[in-house]
């Protein structure tokens, strides 16, 4: 039980990766070992996947000490434009 809320993570990476949406779900039935993020962030501009993935896992550091489980989709604002939200 790593005791994170979706909001927790939510905050600290809109904070850490300035991003312009974010949706974190708990898919763990709310012990917190097991989430998936959408992140949108303009830091993802021109880096590749796991460049991108870095930042996000340098951004929960600590966090991810005590998630088990942790899924990630990554998008420059013009990308998540173009997906059609």
């Amino acid at each position: 039980m790593s005791g994170y809320t979706e909001e927790h993570l939510k905050q600290k990476l809109t904070e850490k990766l300035e991003a312009t949406h974010v949706e974190v779900t708990d898919e763990s039935d709310g012990c917190g070992g097991k989430f998936s993020a959408v992140i949108v962030s303009s830091q993802f501009q021109g880096k590749p996947l796991l460049q991108r993935h870095r930042l996000v896992n340098a951004a929960l550091a600590e966090e991810l000490k005590t998630i088990h489980a942790f899924s990630q989709k990554t998008y420059t604002p013009e990308q998540w434009a173009a997906e059609g939200h």
